[in-house]
């Protein structure tokens, strides 16, 4: 995480996770195989997005930056359009993540989270707004795009990249392995995840 170890983030997460009115055991990792962070979250429509309230449910968070051009080239090419289209039609539940600062790249307030999911077509089940960074940093949220995957008994099973083409080429997204899709994949058949975690890449969460 730029400019903030993983210890300090956790420092700063224990501090200010009861005013955020996010949850999450104290000093814990997050790591795959494990419980994920429980957390309340505000959505764009002021909403409130619970991970207990989806309990039994595919729970994917995509963190995003409009202005990322890693970000860019996943939605100007569909790519993530019909990730959401194919994880949202099967039941699971999908929540894009903005955790960037006020003032900082890629930060947006409602209306513009709305119309940003409007004119790109895009298919969350809801776009979380995070200025704050309480819920990046209780997931150690990197980049943008950062992909975590959470299956119905609330057990972290994936995290990390979207695929393994870690460029901004739009041309990267052909004939890329895409790890998102293999591990919903492998959860609708009831198959172990082949890569449970990878390294992220993107632009840098914008704290």
């Amino acid at each position: 995480m730029t400019g903030m170890t993983r210890r300090e983030a956790l420092t700063a997460l224990a501090a200010t996770a009861a005013v955020a009115g996010v949850t999450s055991a104290a000093g814990a990792a997050v790591q795959t195989g494990r419980p994920a962070p429980t957390f309340t979250a505000t959505d764009s429509g002021g909403g409130q997005q619970t991970l207990a309230g989806y309990r039994g449910k595919t729970v994917i968070l995509e963190w995003t930056n409009h202005e990322c051009p890693y970000t860019v080239k996943h939605y100007a090419t569909g790519n993530m359009q019909a990730l959401q289209a194919a994880a949202t039609g099967s039941g699971a539940v999908w929540l894009t993540v903005v955790s960037s600062r006020p003032g900082g790249q890629g930060y947006v307030e409602a209306a513009e989270a709305d119309r940003l999911t409007a004119s790109r077509n895009a298919r969350p089940t809801a776009v979380v707004l995070d200025p704050n960074g309480q819920l990046g940093r209780m997931y150690d949220a990197r980049t943008t795009p950062h992909m975590f995957i959470i299956d119905g008994t609330g057990t972290l099973v994936y995290m990390g990249a979207i695929d393994d083409r870690p460029t901004a080429s739009h041309a990267g997204v052909k004939g890329a392995r895409n790890y998102v899709r293999e591990a919903l994949d492998a959860i609708a058949a009831g198959r172990q995840i082949a890569v449970a975690s990878t390294r992220p890449y993107g632009c840098s969460v914008k704290y």
